[in-house]
């Protein structure tokens, strides 16, 4: 559930370090609305973990405007693995310092370890964990809470390709439950053609990309689903799907490259209440002129 300032807007907001130093960012005016997912891009040395770091209320502006508090999380680029817990304390640790019960996060600390396949380093010390188990650890600190906003600074590097698939679903499932999620990775193919907004830091400034983003090449796949008659279709899938259509009452079709059919048929499968997977297959000829 969001909070009424769950919302959060940049207005005019410049950032430099020290009294004097170059404007690292300037004029910079964004708003980040629930259940968006929102991508920033631009070169190294330009402004992006600045902009984050603002985002995360972790650097103040030094002028403008920044009005909101979501509730928020954030995994920084280099996540500091050297502290007295081990995985699954820091983890349960956090969740209290976030309002969860101990039990609830206890809980939720062994469901995210799960997810990103770290299930075995749960009594391990962080210092002993290797890189990709100690960026695990950092993105499900992020996650175990629910956070109204999701703020991740190349959180995908140093996990392995299940745990960055895991991580890919996991912001999707964050947006459609009602999230905002703004994220930075080196990859051009991350979450390519899902974002509401794709942006730029530029000498300074953010600038809205307006062209259309690339959707993934390569094969698609068919899902038949069936929910009550009149429901709607859950957001997320309705997000990756490139075609969705009603064949009779609580009946759907929905085509998506095959490359995001799991993260398709999750969203199908764990709605409240669950759809009917009645049918996968793949795409053929017809099905994919549809597409175009």
């Amino acid at each position: 559930m969001t909070s009424q300032h769950s919302a959060l807007r940049l207005d005019n907001v410049g950032r430099r370090y020290g009294l004097h130093g170059p404007w690292t960012l300037r004029g910079v005016d964004l708003a980040l609305t629930a259940g968006t997912l929102t991508r920033v891009e631009g070169h190294n040395g330009t402004g992006k973990s600045t902009l984050l770091r603002v985002l995360a209320r972790l650097d103040a502006p030094t002028e403008g405007r920044l009005t909101g508090r979501p509730r928020t999380a954030y995994v920084p680029e280099r996540f500091p693995s050297a502290l007295p817990f081990t995985a699954s304390g820091y983890l349960g640790h956090l969740g209290a310092v976030h309002g969860l019960t101990r039990p609830a996060a206890r809980h939720a600390a062994g469901e995210w370890l799960e997810r990103f396949g770290a299930a075995q380093y749960a009594d391990t010390p962080m210092d002993r964990l290797s890189k990709g188990g100690s960026q695990k650890v950092a993105v499900a600190q992020a996650l175990l809470a629910e956070p109204e906003l999701l703020v991740l600074d190349e959180a995908w590097t140093g996990l392995d390709a299940d745990a960055r698939a895991a991580l890919d679903r996991a912001v999707l499932e964050r947006a459609a439950a009602g999230g905002a999620v703004v994220f930075v990775d080196h990859d051009p193919a991350r979450l390519a053609g899902l974002p509401d907004a794709v942006y730029a830091v530029r000498e300074g400034g953010l600038h809205r990309r307006t062209e259309a983003a690339d959707v993934p090449a390569g094969p698609l796949v068919v899902v038949e689903a069936q929910g009550a008659p009149g429901a709607p279709l859950p957001p997320e899938a309705l997000r990756v799907a490139a075609t969705a259509a009603g064949t009779g009452p609580g009946l759907h079709r929905l085509t998506v490259p095959a490359a995001r059919s799991d993260v398709l048929l999750r969203a199908l499968l764990t709605a409240r209440p669950p759809w009917h997977v009645a049918g996968v297959r793949p795409a053929s000829p017809s099905d994919q002129e549809k597409t175009r």
